[in-house]
């Protein structure tokens, strides 16, 4: 195969070709090296990304599988890693002047899994400054005037542009399932607490997860099966029985999937063509969609969530504000500013509103619906660079931590990917990725 056929691999294809014995990782990454050659200077999804140590690393991966060792499941396979997420080889910047230079000591959780299971850590991709809503260098690779979104802009760009078969990111807000729509991949958004946060950047503990990048349904599983676990670092993370994704994503559902479509509190800041799309797509599932109202008191998570990420955030973010305020941008010392004056009793207040809603969510799913369907974004990604677009239509299942994907299923009348969001009950990722798959096989038989 040529570089180009190579780089166009899908993880799960390029993993049983090193399996077999009919690729090698250093053929793969070469390739991998190649397409960021040729489309990174446009693209500019990496914050740091070094040849020789990437290529170091498959040959050692070759290495050891040609001495018959056993082998990880992502073995000899590239993957980008947002810079927020520590590893002990790489800097790691946080998308920020303040931690310029900054390299650290050992690797975040999940990059220590991803290594177990012999993912080669091919480079640090950007992110927004401090994981917020300041913008980096990062441009859409459908069109370079157009946002790629954010905060984990470099990690769904490089995956769009071919760089890498995955990459992860985080999400506190819309940071995983936006850029993903935006730049027309899978983007998954696990149940809070499901892959662990030790040594990523702690912004809002309350809402900060893990996510990942994919082109295939097939490869978000199979990356999920390797970073989801315990680890005393984190205490939003629990002993649990290994969750079977590739298998339960493969499966054919038992019965055909009940699809609620909700609109949500940011209805209103949809596009007429998201509207549009979403009515088309509801249309085709016939009997097996239909409409379905949140509760009343879903119009004030926007609220909620702000009033929490903000005060953590400004609770988080004390070094930065005292030691270079000067150097954050305008929007991030608001939220500090901001979150600072937030009281005790309005935090508490905003948290205590969360177990209700999941339960009413929860209460709908395991009734009625096997997923819900939601917008992913407002619209196609906005043009310019000033702004990384409206994170509204993620809020709420953020702020409930529940899984979330990204269907890459349509593109708008100016040829940008046009995402859906599909949403399932805590705990039912596996199965959410299931629905996923059946619903991608109606779309593109209607």
């Amino acid at each position: 195969m040529d570089n180009e056929t190579l780089a166009a691999l899908s993880a799960t294809e390029a993993a049983r070709l090193i399996r077999e014995g009919k690729l090698r990782s250093e053929e793969l990454v070469q390739a991998s090296l190649e397409r960021c050659r040729a489309v990174d200077p446009q693209v500019q999804a990496w914050a740091f990304l070094d040849e020789d140590y990437a290529l170091s690393q498959a040959r050692a991966a070759d290495a050891w599988k040609g001495e018959g060792r056993p082998i990880g499941a992502l073995h000899g396979v590239p993957v980008g890693i947002k810079d927020i997420i520590d590893t002990a080889d790489l800097p790691t910047e946080h998308g920020t002047v303040v931690h310029k230079g900054r390299t650290p000591s050992r690797d975040a959780a999940v990059v220590s899994m991803l290594r177990a299971a012999g993912a080669v850590i091919m480079g640090k991709t950007i992110t927004t400054e401090l994981a917020t809503y300041a913008p980096g260098k990062t441009r859409n690779p459908h069109n370079p005037e157009h946002t790629p979104g954010g905060s984990s802009s470099g990690s769904a760009a490089a995956v769009a542009a071919g760089m890498v078969p995955l990459a992860v990111g985080t999400q506190t807000n819309g940071s995983v399932i936006r850029p993903a729509a935006y730049c027309g991949v899978y983007g998954f958004k696990p149940t809070y607490g499901l892959i662990p946060r030790h040594g990523i950047l702690k912004q809002s503990p309350a809402l900060d997860q893990v996510g990942v990048f994919a082109r295939t349904i097939d490869d978000v599983a199979l990356i999920c099966e390797q970073v989801v676990g315990y680890h005393e670092g984190d205490s939003a993370t629990r002993p649990r029985a290994r969750i079977p994704f590739c298998a339960v994503a493969a499966e054919e559902p038992p019965i055909t999937p009940m699809i609620g479509f909700i609109k949500g509190p940011a209805w209103e800041r949809a596009t007429d063509e998201t509207k549009a799309a979403l009515a088309e797509l509801v249309d085709l599932l016939g009997d097996r969609g239909e409409e379905v109202e949140l509760i009343s008191t879903s119009a004030d998570t926007l609220d909620w969530h702000r009033t929490i990420m903000e005060s953590e955030i400004a609770a988080n973010y004390v070094y930065e504000w005292e030691k270079g305020r000067r150097r954050l941008s305008k929007s991030l010392r608001g939220q500090i500013e901001r979150g600072r004056k937030i009281t005790a009793f309005d935090y508490q207040q905003a948290l205590v509103r969360i177990p209700p809603l999941v339960e009413s969510l929860a209460e709908l799913l395991y009734t009625r619906y096997d997923a819900l369907l939601t917008p992913a974004a407002a619209g196609t990604a906005p043009e310019g660079l000033e702004s990384t677009g409206d994170p509204a239509f993620c809020t709420i299942w953020t702020l409930c931590g529940m899984p979330a994907l990204n269907l890459p299923l349509m593109r708008g009348a100016n040829g940008l990917p046009l995402g859906v969001q599909l949403v399932g009950p805590r705990d039912g990722d596996a199965r959410l990725l299931r629905t996923a798959r059946w619903l991608t096989a109606q779309a593109a038989a209607g």
